[in-house]
């Protein structure tokens, strides 16, 4: 290899020598001008040559030179992302503690003045079940590590070696460049939780969109009939001709409005994501590894062969495997009460479904 550039090198030199000491014979100018050319198209493309020596991998293709061109969006998306991550945490605090205020002050003192015994029990159990289960799977969310690889332990399966950590890199794992570490069993990094969702917090995470998603539905649907009528009451008052009865607009009012717009919307924004991750679970694999597992389906399927994913134990199992959950009794306990129990595993090691000869995806 160093022989190899010297050459270049040396050939280089010799050939820009011989192009200033001009031309050794027939020294008319007629014939002085295709030399030239020749020799600097020589210069042009040894030069050339050696430039690319310098850059150049077998490995090289449209997607890295895509990434390499793109290098500075992604540096500062992750920067604004890692910084606004306190505001969207802050955010997500504030609507939720509006939504809380705006149910105790205005929509709770209906349902108890207006409603049958039976249902105010079932709304005080009900909506203070899913103030708990989301307040608590959020803090957790937010405050427990999604895991990264042990630097300390060299002894550990790796398929393959980070390349911003030069560390190796247990399956199921990928680097976060917000968080800049490597994140086991990585899903995706939240910025409404300023965190990753990996091994360690995964279950945390599906169970604060799904509680949330709940609780929006719960909250939209209780206020619309308070929501039908403030709307209807602040609409007559911008009718033409407008009412003949004084009308002041209330704070009661607006909150309602501000409660059902907010909570229906976040519902749907919330619930098609809840969707699509529990869509993922079901087939035991993360956002991350769709994309990888959607390009090795194409890759195998064009030479004949079928991909299976190694982590989808099936539909059932799957969602034990998250969950935590080993007997029965564990859907209460563990699913349909606040619980700090660890995941499956410790991130590093993965039971397969089927032999490591089969196709797979990393």
């Amino acid at each position: 290899m160093g022989s190899s550039w010297r050459w270049h090198l040396s050939r280089t030199m010799r050939l820009a020598m011989r192009w200033c000491r001009g031309p050794q014979r027939g020294g008319g100018c007629g014939g002085n001008r295709p030399w030239i050319s020749g020799r600097c198209f020589e210069v042009w493309s040894y030069s050339k040559m050696l430039l690319r020596s310098l850059y150049f991998n077998s490995l090289t293709n449209a997607d890295t030179l895509l990434d390499c061109a793109f290098e500075p969006v992604y540096w500062i998306v992750d920067n604004v992302t890692r910084w606004f991550g306190v505001v969207f945490v802050c955010l997500v605090i504030l609507l939720t503690t509006s939504v809380v205020v705006i149910i105790y002050l205005f929509v709770l003192p209906t349902i108890l003045s207006t409603y049958p015994l039976y249902m105010i029990v079932w709304h005080l159990c009900y909506g203070h079940w899913l103030l708990v289960m989301v307040v608590f799977h959020y803090y957790k969310a937010t405050t427990t590590a999604a895991g990264s690889p042990p630097k300390e332990k060299t002894q550990i399966p790796a398929v393959s070696i980070c390349k911003k950590c030069i560390t190796p890199k247990p399956p199921r794992t990928h680097h976060c460049s917000i968080c800049n570490q490597c994140v086991l069993k990585m899903d995706h990094h939240c910025p409404w939780l300023n965190n990753c969702v990996g091994h360690f917090n995964h279950r945390y995470f599906l169970s604060f969109c799904f509680y949330t998603t709940l609780g929006c539905v719960y909250c939209s649907i209780s206020s619309k009939d308070m929501f039908l009528d403030a709307y209807n009451t602040i609409e007559r008052y911008y009718q033409t001709p407008p009412p003949t009865e004084p009308y002041v607009e209330s704070t009661a009012h607006k909150s309602i409005i501000f409660l059902w717009v907010l909570t229906s919307s976040v519902s749907v924004a919330l619930g098609a994501l809840s969707l699509w991750h529990m869509i993922l679970i079901s087939r035991g694999e993360t956002s991350v590894e769709r994309h990888i597992n959607h390009k090795e389906t194409r890759r195998l399927r064009d030479i004949g062969k079928v991909f299976k994913n190694p982590y989808h134990h099936g539909t059932m199992n799957n969602w034990k495997l998250l969950l935590g959950v080993e007997k029965r009794s564990h859907w209460f306990t563990r699913v349909l009460l606040p619980s700090s129990h660890p995941p499956n595993g410790d991130g590093i090691l993965w039971e397969f479904s089927f032999s490591r000869r089969d196709p797979m995806a990393i």
